[in-house]
């Protein structure tokens, strides 16, 4: 077996699971899951019929590259979220069956693990398969410590240059999970300057850029690079998906797109290991990319729920709305609990899941960034979230009377 393999944590919700071991949650009150990042909102109606009429598609092997018409939908859509200039979608766009088995597969290509010592930077707190991923390819991951005084964005000025130096891939997640922290162009300039100094690749997870609070939408990888005069976008792929977006985590549908030198090989790469996107997906895809209106309705139901839901937990903890995002990232120190405890207890008495922040995060220069925060997920309908958020706050309450 692959030695690697021992160097995987269990996953998060695996870590959950035997927490909750032998717990018997309050069977008064109906279950209620913040736990996992699932949308919970209808697939729109226009998606499952387009998926629906595609069926004859079934009867034929997908290409690897994906359709002509699919690349171009997401080129399309591209270049009028982001104001970029055209994009080929013949060389600089590659539909993945979402964007996970992507992140992951980007290190097996980029790393070269003959080189001494590789390193693969990984936000911390963080989407897990960034780290399973360098692990597996025979890198080493170097966890950046998230910043609070910067709404827990990465603080990259705290990597010392000798570590730079033997970066081979660096994961950005903006807007981050679980923290909802965006990059500004600044933050881009020094990454980019980094990356021309070092050589290594950026890869840019972008797969919650669609759902935000404010009136302007999240600066993207690409759209950054445009706006600084980097043209090429070398070194420079970005990942997203539909499953946020659209509310299809189902189908399973997302795409790689910038560098064309780095797209040519990973192709190459993936034309053996990847697994090509389904003609029904496609067809149903076309029609999610080239659609804004169901976006914008999906986003307004976000803004409701973190309009109503943060005022009532910021009552009881500490908790700030996100950049963008679906998850509130929240500080339960003041209920006396440490996270883990907040999250089996809250279980136990009022039947609500949430992730202990520990559970995202690693021990890295001295501290744990997830320690004492939970993740909640608004991703349940308004009124199952606004029932959720009172619980919380009752369970916070009686914690106050106990003590």
């Amino acid at each position: 077996m692959n030695p690697n393999l021992d160097k995987l944590h269990p996953y998060p919700f695996e870590k959950l699971r035997a927490l909750f071991a032998g717990v018997t949650p309050n069977a008064d009150l109906a279950p209620i899951s913040l736990g996992i990042g699932e949308p919970k909102h209808p697939t729109p109606s226009f998606i499952e019929k387009a998926l629906m009429h595609a069926v004859a598609g079934l009867s034929n092997y997908p290409s690897t590259v994906g359709g002509e018409p699919l690349r171009a939908a997401i080129a399309g859509w591209l270049e009028r979220r982001y104001g970029l200039p055209h994009l080929d979608p013949a060389t600089m766009v590659l539909p993945v069956n979402g964007s996970r088995e992507a992140l992951f597969a980007i290190a097996h290509c980029v790393v070269d693990a003959s080189r001494p010592d590789p390193l693969v930077l990984c936000p911390n707190p963080f989407y897990q398969i960034y780290e399973g991923a360098a692990y597996l390819a025979g890198a080493t991951p170097y966890f950046v410590n998230s910043d609070p005084a910067r709404n827990f964005a990465p603080d990259y000025s705290a990597v010392p240059d000798d570590v730079w130096a033997r970066v081979q891939l660096l994961y950005v997640c903006s807007p981050g999970n679980p923290t909802g922290a965006v990059l500004t162009l600044e933050d881009w300039r020094e990454l980019f300057a980094l990356a021309d100094r070092h050589g290594f690749v950026i890869a840019a997870d972008e797969c919650y850029s669609e759902i935000y609070a404010g009136a302007a939408p999240p600066l993207g990888a690409l759209e950054a690079a445009h706006q600084l005069g980097r043209h090429s976008y070398a070194n420079l792929i970005v990942f997203s998906s539909l499953s946020k977006r659209s509310n299809v985590p189902g189908m399973r549908s997302g795409f790689v797109a910038g560098d064309p030198a780095l797209l040519k090989r990973f192709l190459l790469y993936r034309t053996y290991c990847g697994g090509a996107m389904s003609p029904v997906v496609q067809a149903a895809s076309i029609a999610a990319w080239n659609d804004e209106t169901h976006v914008q309705d999906n986003r307004t139901l976000y803004k409701e729920k973190f309009k109503l839901i943060t005022p009532l937990l910021r009552e009881v903890m500490d908790v700030e709305l996100p950049d963008a995002g679906f998850y509130l990232w929240a500080d339960v120190r003041r209920t006396g609990l440490s996270d883990t405890d907040f999250a089996r207890r809250l279980y136990a008495e009022y039947n609500v899941t949430v992730l202990p922040g520990s559970y995202l995060a690693r021990d890295a220069h001295g501290t744990n960034p997830g320690l004492d925060r939970i993740r909640m997920a608004l991703v349940a309908g308004v009124d199952e979230g606004l029932e959720a958020a009172n619980r919380i706050v009752q369970f916070c309450q009686s914690l106050r009377k106990d003590s």
